[in-house]
């Protein structure tokens, strides 16, 4: 009778965790109240910010697990999640929202794991870089969806394709022997980015991430520092080679 009880008790467990998961598309407004609705249940471990707005308005929320909220814990990692960058790629968005609705039902109910993770891990989680893209693709339905539409922001620019190129900067201070580290931004790098990118470099500026994933859709591919190849010329020709990392394993096994 006992190990009849457990096995029921076991199954409705179960059941309540899947009756947890909704697996449909999340507009903006659904997404917002998905994040809150997570805080909600974890007020304890969890915190809701902005790093800014997109180009039509909408915020570009964070969603922070961590056993003190909004404060950096000295040497406790810091941990931040992207999705949604190509706003019409949407894998990322609803596996960000999925994860933060998992963190908090487990850590509820005690997993020892997810306990861990959220007591000594600073974890930052952005489903949606690409607000307004989103909509774009949205409003156009799966049916009539090109591979363009609402890939790009507001303004039609490709947020992967915005930020400072420092890969370059960095392959040329080799050539000179100048810093591999700590490489400066261009002075005129504001008036060239987007305003979600200057806010998610602004983000990172601001915090001490140590690992990130950006999450994209499309195909089977992880991309990793350095993920530009460095030209060289061979015979007054030009080809790609491999440039990795000092840490390059490490980047290989993370990935």
């Amino acid at each position: 009778m006992a190990r009849w009880l457990r096995s029921l008790v076991g199954a409705l467990l179960l059941l309540e965790g899947a009756a947890a998961l909704s697996f449909l598309h999340h507009r903006y407004e659904e997404m917002v109240q998905a994040l809150f609705r997570v805080q909600s249940q974890c007020p304890y471990v969890t915190r809701i910010y902005s790093i800014g707005r997109s180009v039509e308005g909408r915020h570009l929320y964070v969603l922070e697990f961590s056993d003190y909220p909004g404060i950096h814990e000295p040497l406790e990692p810091e941990f931040k999640y992207v999705g949604n960058m190509h706003g019409n790629e949407v894998l990322g968005r609803e596996l960000l929202l999925q994860l933060s609705e998992f963190l908090c039902e487990e850590y509820r109910r005690g997993n020892e794991r997810i306990t861990h993770l959220i007591h000594d891990t600073r974890i930052h989680i952005m489903p949606s870089m690409n607000p307004d893209g989103y909509e774009v693709a949205a409003k156009q339905g799966p049916d009539s969806n090109g591979y363009l539409t609402g890939r790009n922001n507001a303004n039609g620019v490709d947020l992967n394709r915005n930020f400072p190129d420092l890969n370059t900067f960095m392959y040329y201070s080799g050539e000179i022997s100048g810093p591999n580290h700590h490489i400066p931004l261009p002075d005129n790098w504001k008036s060239q980015v987007e305003p979600e990118t200057l806010a998610v470099i602004q983000w990172i500026s601001s915090y001490n991430f140590v690992l990130s994933a950006n999450l994209h859709g499309g195909a089977v591919v992880a991309n990793y520092p350095y993920d530009k190849s460095q030209d060289q010329r061979f015979r007054s020709h030009r080809r790609t080679v491999n440039t990795p990392t000092p840490d390059d394993k490490l980047f290989q096994k993370v990935s």
